[in-house]
């Protein structure tokens, strides 16, 4: 399923690469980067008795089943289709090799690190091992040095281009942490950046918005009444043009206190409540008052030090409108992450969810992942693992570029995505908000470096949308000269709907028709030198929905929001109602619906986007088309078809 492991240690082995410490003999390189992370300078070699956390991920057994695993369950003709895994049997089915962990252990003794200080975890997935800096180089054959983060006023300790494992041992390993990665939350110089705080440059979400606007929205109003308005929604989208465009019909649900559905942000975004009372109050009366169930990871809190639009828009938007389309009885929980002073990442929400995955394969990177206890007086003092129940839907606003990681790590976390999926667990990435750009328009030059202009032509894919085994989710807009009529988003500066195709993670089994079709029949102006035209690799993204002028209340007024951030919780509000049917009629949730919705039975129920692009990297970027396409995917839901369709699945 993955592409770039080999190719980046080849790579990386041509290059002039830190860490000129002569490799201990019989062994080989393990991982290697061609490039050090944008935004970070190197300043000094690290101090010889600096003690790092040294943590060694193992591999697990059957870890390479593991989308078969998820096929089982999954595809509407698998004969267990529906029969979801418990946690314990994901848990025994992938815990690593008492041979593997015997192999490292023994390694670690016999080069002269005391047997009281190599723990191995309960799981048995990771060995941990305190070690100075001197250690460290001698036992990997790298050098450590001290990187400065600009952006966010912090250091960090890390090899940038690649370390060495004995070869025996190597096979047993997926990855050694720290690395290779670059932690961007701990260990701040100064006080707070306030550009610093939660994800950073790392991971992001915040969606475009306009000026604030007047008077209030007025698109609003019965269904039946709403079709002349169409042309209105192109200017105002709300939550009844949602309904009209995807025939939504008012849903009543049906088993509420069965069904599940969570949002995520990333302390410091935080919903207001008064503007929840002002959106219910024009869109939904019925629901002012109603607050989402809070569940605080790592002492996630919804905040009110920060006040700005920047602060509230990205939570004001989903809440708004996930609340307001799942409807007054189902609840919606909020997974809020992380304190104010480290913030959080994905992996702080999956060690929630998951605690097998807090010691998976080296459970969170210290370089990447903000780690807990918080080592700041004021902050959270515990370490949410397994502490949060599994939801039905999980809907995720935000994304980051797939080239800021080593493939170690993506990999990690997309295996883990796959084993929600294999729990009943519909997980949703929004693909970002710059075509075929990566996060804040960032592309790649040959080298892999990202960076923006005229030396970085070369397509910039975003991770998580690149996993095979999340639902990546693109935006459309209204056709203004046929407003029944939808096209892939485009207002610039506002929001390109991100689309591509992976560099790290091979096309799926469910996709490959798709994609090849796509590449055959209307293959992209560009060269194999912009973009991987191979036909082997994931694209994305999977559908679509609206993602263009949400009316939404920020801050005690009204915005007009744009991007994927939108279209996103709106799909999962969509998909909760579906699992709402299902529940009631005595079946499975939908789980991870991507080989389902790329069936031949499935198509009839999207709205196929066959105009539009999605520019990025001084290109036009792809063009929808017929079928599948790396700018909307399969189109947009028809969700009273939708609905049909699933509860005729076993």
């Amino acid at each position: 399923m993955y592409l770039a492991s080999c190719l980046l240690t080849t790579l990386a082995l041509g290059l002039s690469l830190c860490g000129a410490f002569p490799a201990p003999s019989r062994h080989v390189v393990h991982e290697a980067r061609a490039t050090i992370p944008t935004g970070w300078s190197p300043m000094r070699r690290a101090d010889p008795d600096i003690v790092l956390p040294l943590r060694i991920g193992l591999m697990q057994p059957n870890i390479h089943k593991v989308e078969e695993y998820l096929m089982e369950v999954s595809h509407p003709q698998s004969p267990g289709y529906g029969n979801h895994w418990t946690p314990a049997r994901v848990v025994q089915t992938f815990r690593a090799s008492k041979e593997a962990i015997d192999t490292v252990r023994s390694w670690l003794l016999t080069s002269g690190l005391g047997a009281d200080r190599v723990r191995v975890s309960n799981s048995g997935t990771w060995i941990h091992v305190n070690v100075t800096v001197e250690e460290a180089e001698e036992l990997l054959g790298t050098e450590y040095y001290i990187y400065y983060g600009e952006e966010t006023d912090s250091e960090v300790i890390a090899c940038a281009h690649r370390y060495h494992l004995p070869e025996y041992v190597s096979e047993y390993v997926e990855l050694v942490a720290p690395t290779l990665q670059f932690d961007f939350t701990r260990r701040r110089r100064g006080p707070e950046k306030r550009n610093g705080i939660s994800t950073g440059s790392l991971w992001g979400g915040m969606p475009s918005y306009s000026s604030p606007i007047s008077p209030s929205p007025h698109v609003n109003g019965p269904l039946a009444n709403l079709s002349a308005q169409l042309s209105a929604c192109s200017d105002q989208l709300t939550p009844n043009c949602l309904r009209l465009l995807y025939n939504f019909t008012e849903y009543v649900p049906q088993v509420p206190g069965n069904n599940s559905i969570a949002i995520v942000e990333f302390t410091p975004n935080a919903y207001r409540p008064s503007d929840l009372d002002l959106f219910f109050a024009n869109f939904s009366p019925s629901q002012v008052g109603e607050r989402p169930i809070l569940e605080s990871i790592d002492g996630g809190v919804v905040q009110t030090t920060y006040a700005t639009y920047d602060d509230n828009v990205e939570s004001d938007l989903d809440l708004e409108y996930a609340m307001t389309l799942v409807g007054s009885t189902q609840n919606v929980t909020l997974l809020q992450a992380g304190d104010l002073y480290e913030g959080a990442t994905p992996d702080n929400v999956l060690d929630a969810l998951d605690a097998s995955y807090c010691t998976y394969e080296g459970g969170d990177s210290p370089e990447y992942d903000v780690t807990y206890p918080d080592p700041n007086p004021a902050g959270y003092q515990g370490h949410d693992c397994g502490t949060v129940s599994l939801p039905n839907v999980l809907s995720f606003s935000f994304s980051s570029p797939e080239a800021y990681y080593t493939p170690a790590y993506l990999e990690r976390m997309c295996n883990e995505f796959a084993k929600l999926g294999m729990m009943g667990v519909t997980v949703l990435w929004s693909t970002g908000d710059y075509g075929v750009a990566a996060l804040g328009g960032q592309c790649l030059n040959s080298t892999g470096s990202l960076g923006t202009g005229s030396g970085y032509p070369i397509f910039g894919p975003s991770f998580p949308a690149t996993c095979p085994y999340v639902t990546s989710v693109g935006a459309t807009e209204i056709n203004t000269s046929s407003p029944a009529q939808e096209s892939a988003a485009y207002v610039s500066p506002q929001v390109s709907s991100g689309g591509g195709f992976s560099n790290v993670f091979a096309l799926p089994s469910y996709q490959k028709s798709a994609v090849q079709d796509y590449l055959t029949n209307y293959p992209p102006p560009y060269p194999a030198s912009l973009y991987n035209s191979s036909g082997n690799s994931r694209g994305y993204p999977d559908l679509s929905a609206n993602g263009v002028r949400y009316i939404t209340a920020v801050d005690g007024g009204w915005l007009q929001v744009y991007g994927t951030s939108a279209s996103t919780p709106v799909v999962a509000a969509f998909l909760t109602t579906i699992n709402d049917a299902r529940i009631a009629a005595g079946k499975s949730t939908i789980g991870f619906i991507n080989p389902t919705i790329y069936s031949s039975s499935f198509q009839v129920a999207f709205n196929d986007i066959t105009d539009g692009s999605n520019p990025g990297c001084d290109t036009d970027g792809f063009f929808a088309e017929p079928g599948w396409d790396p700018v909307t995917g399969i189109g947009t839901p028809n969700v009273g078809m939708l609905r049909d369709l699933w509860l005729a699945l076993s």
